[in-house]
């Protein structure tokens, strides 16, 4: 009789159709599962991402076993638990008489490289729940000047027939983005996501990690999120009938006290596997096909799945594992204390942070233009402020998250793919926000006491960065500005940036 393998399943791998179980026998194969404290603390993850992947873990397992399958589970609080994948493999192997073990590959660089040089032989298959592999990805890069993320995007629309009109696309345009930039004001009928129940398992993981994580990042309870895939399913509907006629005219919109609008809430399931990208897009389509859903709203919503996570993806394993330790402007200012706390006077930072904290998410536009935006600012070194996105977040995975700090946040690849950095002064946020209204500093207050300090740290970020920049047809126009103003308004920026970073350095509260 041929010897069993070893079947391993991660925390983020809960799809029944992942490439190991097609491959796997269910008469014959043991599938490892396993909550390991190694897993739980190489960043300090948010103490709801935690729950969140051990209670899908729980339900996936018990789905497994009611569909035949050997499981080998391993709870946190199981006195045998060695707390590392790599010993719990070699565990399992031993109970077993298992000499080998086969994987999906991990999102993440670090995973496969410890799956490779685990003492038993691991076998990784590709993970193809994802709608480009990275071999394709790294085809239609390959002797391309530069990676843009609109040209991939439209060969992943006609490659899945996706929003086409024969051969093109929906509508007459691909990109319907310049509708989607409205800033959003309040409305008491704004929808609220679905709010799910807690079953035995889940509130078996809450005391869990209550317990064993007391001192981790983030807000445990009230915890809302779906831990099975039913209940994910119900979001998805919930979405495409309630959010997303409007989603895409606000995806970029912010509202204090409004932590949702109509964004979907959905990136957590998707990115554990509880949820699947092509069926989200086909369901998108169909909601615009059958008149339920403008074309800018699905058009937008789709680009992020097909487009955006597809390339981020692809850059990610593209670039190698060296990818998220870059620093291209040598940024190395430490992450200041309200990353972590939100105690901070700019409004815009406190409700972002505020909201990470109590939610686990927050939307991209808060990640990239408020968080962000201020992270390239100040020039935070790249690999704390990625180390805190990775820990902060729900959906956070490397594989995501990497590109979009490391890339597009922080410009800290010198731009694989972002053709210009990311930087803005207050008006932006003004723009697209109410949260200036209420905030401690004055938004059109430029220099000097009580200025808002997005607007001479802007300046201070394209002074210390002119010689990297001044030649990018996207920035130049703000050197030209620059250059344009009077000495005194100059030291003016010079004098108010310094003394923001001067408190920054000092521990101080901004």
């Amino acid at each position: 009789m041929t010897a069993p393998r070893l079947i391993l399943v991660l925390g983020d791998q809960l799809s029944h159709d992942l490439s190991v179980l097609r491959e796997g026998v269910k008469s014959r194969d043991i599938v490892v599962m396993a909550e390991v404290r190694d897993e739980g603390t190489y960043v300090p993850h948010h103490a709801k991402k935690i729950a969140l992947i051990l209670a899908a873990m729980r339900h996936f397992a018990a789905e497994l076993k009611d569909d035949g399958w050997t499981v080998a589970y391993t709870p946190l609080d199981d006195p045998d638990n060695t707390h590392a994948i790599s010993k719990e493999l070699l565990r399992r192997a031993e109970e077993y008489d298992a000499e080998s073990v086969v994987s999906t590959a991990s999102g993440e660089w670090r995973l496969r490289s410890l799956l490779e040089h685990t003492p038993i032989p691991v076998s990784q298959l590709p993970d193809d729940r994802f709608l480009c592999s990275e071999g394709d990805f790294a085809a239609w890069a390959k002797d391309r000047d530069t990676l843009t993320m609109e040209y991939f995007y439209r060969e992943m629309r006609r490659r899945h027939d996706i929003l086409m009109d024969g051969d093109k696309p929906e509508g007459g345009q691909w990109n319907y983005d310049k509708e989607n930039r409205k800033p959003a004001e309040p409305d008491l009928f704004m929808p609220e996501p679905l709010h799910h129940q807690h079953d035995e398992v889940v509130a078996e993981v809450l005391d869990l990690v209550a317990r064993e994580f007391p001192e981790t990042f983030g807000t445990l309870r009230p915890f809302w999120f779906a831990a099975t895939r039913a209940g994910a399913e119900a979001a998805r509907d919930w979405f495409m009938t309630e959010a997303l006629p409007r989603f895409g005219d606000y995806q970029d919109a912010m509202l204090a006290g409004e932590d949702f609008l109509y964004h979907s809430i959905l990136s957590p399931y998707l990115n554990i596997g509880l949820l699947d990208p092509l069926d989200l897009c086909r369901r998108a389509e169909t909601e615009y096909r059958e008149g339920r859903a403008p074309l800018n709203c699905v058009e937008g919503y789709i680009r992020q799945i097909l487009g955006w996570r597809e390339f981020i993806r692809g850059v990610y394993f593209l670039e190698g594992p060296d990818y998220a330790e870059r620093n291209a402007l040598n940024a190395t200012r430490d992450l200041p204390w309200f990353y972590w706390s939100g105690e901070t006077k700019m409004a815009c930072m406190a409700h972002a942070i505020g909201q990470t904290r109590d939610e686990a998410y927050a939307h991209h536009i808060q990640r990239l233009m408020v968080t962000g935006n201020f992270a390239l600012l100040a020039g935070l070194d790249p690999q704390q402020v990625a180390e805190w996105y990775l820990a902060v977040y729900a959906d956070a995975f490397e594989w995501v998250e990497a590109p979009n700090v490391i890339g597009m946040a922080l410009h800290a690849d010198a731009g694989v793919f972002a053709t210009k950095p990311y930087a803005a002064s207050g008006a932006y946020i003004n723009r697209m926000s109410d949260y200036c209204k209420t905030c401690h500093y004055s938004v059109s207050k430029k220099t000097g006491e009580g200025c808002c300090p997005f607007n001479p740290l802007y300046w201070d970020f394209l002074l210390r960065h002119r010689e990297r920049f001044e030649k990018n047809r996207r920035v130049s126009r703000s050197y030209a500005t620059w250059d344009k103003m009077d000495a005194d308004k100059q030291e003016a920026y010079r004098d108010s940036a310094a003394a923001i970073l001067a408190k920054l350095d000092a521990g101080e509260a901004i």
